[in-house]
């Protein structure tokens, strides 16, 4: 991978990303409330569960979107946009990529970092979730597919750690131990994203959406999800 492009997605990948992913736990914190997750071994099993979840859906998903956008096909863009979208089965999932999607999508108008083309794609959306804002921005910045994927993929395992580190509480050495421990999963999940076809794709994930909902109306919480 050339030092630019790395460099490039070191930044699209990085926490310091002023879209607010800090500020959700996608489900995790109502696992916590519940007991669910409770020390490092449950954590890791947690953000296992997740990622399989990511690989079956999400990362498949985002595949579709890079390839789509570094071919400027406008219809494919939509397609997998308004499916991803339509798969967030609670108020707070898709008001959380939309709010990130919204974000970052903003972020690569004021960089300047895209062509016309992939604006007007962009801006073509009815509404405008994560995954097609990352596939936007790693388009415009030259990332090879295969890593962009992997960057998203250790995004998001990096945030539920974080997440972890802050709430189950776990310790900072645990929280690099677990996300050290959790590189291979990564891998095994972008793999999978890259060969499952159309028809295989899976967000069903019902326990997953119940936290989500019970999240909805929990009495104390930190997290927006």
């Amino acid at each position: 991978m050339h030092a630019t492009s790395l460099l490039r997605l070191l930044q699209l990948a990085s926490p310091s990303l002023p879209i607010g992913a800090y500020t959700y736990s996608q489900g995790l914190e109502s696992a916590i409330e519940t007991g669910i997750v409770n020390d490092e071994s449950s954590a890791r099993a947690w953000i296992i569960e997740s990622l399989g979840i990511v690989a079956d859906f999400e990362a498949p998903v985002l595949w579709r979107l890079l390839k789509a956008f570094s071919a400027r096909d406008l219809a494919a863009v939509t397609y997998w946009t308004e499916r991803f979208v339509a798969a967030r089965d609670t108020a707070e999932f898709r008001a959380e990529t939309i709010q990130m999607g919204y974000s970052l999508g903003k972020l690569v108008a004021d960089l300047k970092i895209a062509d016309d083309t992939l604006l007007e794609i962009l801006a073509d959306q009815h509404e405008i979730p994560l995954p097609t804002a990352f596939a936007c921005a790693a388009t415009a910045l030259a990332v090879p597919h295969h890593e962009a994927l992997l960057g998203s993929l250790f995004s998001t395992i990096e945030n539920q750690t974080l997440a972890c580190v802050k709430s189950v509480p776990l310790g900072q050495v645990s929280g690099q131990r677990l996300l050290f421990s959790l590189h291979p999963e990564i891998e095994a999940a972008s793999q999978r994203a890259q060969l499952l076809a159309d028809d295989e794709l899976s967000s069903w994930a019902p326990g997953l959406s119940l936290l989500s909902m019970q999240h909805e109306v929990q009495y104390s919480r930190i997290y927006r999800s």
